[in-house]
């Protein structure tokens, strides 16, 4: 399963990495390992949303549930990531980036918070 990972590169910049997920044959199907969350935060994002550059609060993924977010990171790179995507935030540090809302549509997603180890 394919993943964006948007993390601080030893330039201060965030930047983009796809990686992989990697899944096990279980009883129900393919499995990835157990991530340690901390909880779930639901979150709804007005149509207008359009943040400057800035900081994931915290390492967590983020699960796009329907409408689509714009990311930015610092040298100009774009994405979007919409309905179904999940992307790894976990650029705490640094000059961050930007997001904002696209087609101008209001956005349903969810955080799942990671434990450090």
């Amino acid at each position: 399963m394919k993943v964006t990972r948007l993390y601080t590169g030893d330039d201060n910049q965030s930047h983009f990495q796809d990686i992989e997920i990697e899944l096990s044959p279980s009883g129900v199907g393919l499995l990835s390992e157990k991530y340690p969350a901390t909880g779930v935060i639901f979150r709804e994002t007005a149509a207008d949303y359009d943040l400057d550059f800035h900081n994931a609060p915290r390492k967590q993924f983020v699960v796009c549930l329907d409408a689509s977010v714009e990311v930015t990171i610092g040298d100009g790179t774009s994405r979007v990531f919409g309905p179904g995507d999940i992307f790894l935030a976990e650029d705490v540090t640094g000059q961050g980036h930007i997001s904002k809302a696209v087609n101008g549509q209001v956005r349903h997603s969810l955080f799942i918070p990671i434990e450090e180890d």
